[in-house]
């Protein structure tokens, strides 16, 4: 797989029937390896080892629903009270990210209203942050750690 501008790792990799999959310490369960999920485990492993997430505040491909139509968010970070902190849309290497990639966020988040959004295709990566009192999202660095971003 393609080396990715997030931190390595060592992950775990089974093969089975001409299949490979890794290991997704969030649903405790080995994933067909696909280079969308690649990136999705990358991204899992910079929130937790790097961001200090726990683990109990993730959720991946977390079922949420808009206009009647059932859709999955790729990573759900909650906060300490149980609301939606982070929503986070992967996307394979070879995908660009683009404004229809911003715009696919913002509609998952329609409903979810969790403060901070980020997409990444494992090469590129942006978050934007919806500070308290503002109705509008600002770019900016990823926090240090969880506790960082949780302050609004």
């Amino acid at each position: 797989m393609l080396k990715l501008n997030l931190p390595s790792y060592d992950y775990l990799i089974k093969k089975e029937n001409d299949s490979i999959y890794i290991y997704d310490p969030v649903r405790k369960k080995y994933i067909l390896l696909t280079p969308e999920e690649w990136v999705r485990q990358h991204f899992l492993n910079y929130l937790i080892a790097y961001i200090s997430v726990p683990i109990t505040m993730i959720s991946v491909e977390a079922s949420l629903k808009y206009n009647k139509l059932l859709k999955r968010a790729d990573i759900l970070v909650y906060s300490n009270n149980g609301l939606p902190l982070l929503l986070v849309e992967c996307k394979a290497p070879t995908v660009q990210l683009s404004t229809d990639t911003l715009l696919q966020l913002s509609i998952y988040n329609k409903n979810l209203n969790a403060p901070s959004l980020a997409i990444t295709n494992g090469l590129t990566n942006y978050y934007w942050k919806k500070y308290r009192g503002s109705v509008t999202f600002k770019i900016c660095e990823m926090p240090s750690d969880y506790t960082e971003m949780q302050i609004l």
